[in-house]
């Protein structure tokens, strides 16, 4: 156990199994692992900051291979738990079509070993050791359980003074306005820094306006605002201030977990000292990289790279 880390995430492992093909075409598969929070985590420790991560996976062939790979990672997995359920798994195949690459998905997480995660699951002490502690509406979504324990999570690091972060992540997982909201509105007071995609802020509020977004989640007091438009770029909201990151042309070959890889590169880089706005640049080249590789996480670049990229596009 790491005395002292950056960010602590919550959340669910996933094995990833991708193929180039079709997936009712596909004969291979190339296992490698997922998860929403586990993206972020990964990009954030790649980018240089501590990370634990508070989980269950099921006692299997499957959870000692997900163990194995995060200790080697350097992911700080001592909270992580053994549990009888499942494992969660996820199949990504690819749908060529002309010049286009697209990814198609068929998720099996109904029932696994992360959604047993309780209040009863977390070692408050071990929350005290984190910077900032970050989970997302998808990993509310698992079930009663860990919506809950998301929810403590989050009031015991207000009450510390540890800052928290979150994103309602709805869309990726089919959720419905009246689930969304209800994820949201359970945390919404002790929230720090909040990421939203222009389609989660519709699902949630019908508003995609990203001036409207702004207005609204500052309304109830969010210190940070983080607003992803795919035809406008990213903005950032701070202190009555507000900077924008167009977005940029680039040669995209999968964007998996793309949005959650932002969001852990930019809590890396904020929580070092670097401005919201250069953070946000920061984040924004790690995803292009990452977009030219396939893998929700084998693909995130590491910080030398971001930063040499960095520097040849923003200057």
């Amino acid at each position: 156990m790491q005395e002292n880390l950056d960010i602590i995430t919550i959340g669910e492992g996933l094995v990833e199994l991708s193929a180039p093909s079709l997936l009712k075409n596909s004969e291979c598969f190339d296992k490698y692992y997922g998860g929403d929070t586990l993206v972020s985590a990964i990009a954030a420790l790649r980018s240089g900051s501590a990370v634990g991560y508070i989980t269950k996976i099921g006692n299997d062939s499957f959870g000692e291979y997900l163990l194995d790979a995060w200790q080697s990672e350097g992911l700080d997995s001592s909270q992580v738990k053994l549990s009888k359920g499942q494992n969660g798994i996820y199949f990504v195949g690819s749908t060529c079509t002309g010049d286009t690459n697209k990814r198609e998905y068929q998720y099996y997480r109904q029932k696994t070993a992360a959604s047993t995660l309780s209040v009863d699951d977390i070692n408050f002490d071990y929350i005290k050791r984190g910077k900032l502690v970050y989970a997302t509406g998808f990993v509310q979504s698992l079930s009663l359980s860990v919506r809950e324990a998301v929810g403590e999570v989050f009031k015991f690091a207000k009450e510390h003074d540890i800052l928290t972060a979150y994103d309602p992540n709805c869309q990726k997982c089919g959720m419905n306005k009246d689930e969304a909201l209800e994820n949201f509105d359970l945390i919404r007071d002790y929230i720090d820094i909040m990421f939203i995609e222009t389609t989660d802020a519709q699902t949630l509020f019908d508003i995609t306006s990203t001036d409207m977004i702004i207005t609204k989640l500052s309304d109830l007091a969010i210190k940070m605002v983080v607003v992803k438009d795919p035809e406008n770029g990213i903005s950032i909201y701070e202190n009555n201030e507000r900077v924008n990151i167009p977005p940029l042309d680039f040669e995209m070959v999968d964007a998996t977990g793309v949005s959650n890889a932002f969001n852990g590169a930019f809590l890396s880089r904020y929580l070092d000292g670097v401005s919201a706005f250069n953070a946000g640049r920061y984040a924004s080249a790690l995803c292009l990289l990452q977009m030219q590789n396939v893998g929700a996480v084998k693909s995130i670049p590491y910080k030398n790279l971001v930063d040499e990229y960095c520097g040849k596009i923003y200057g």
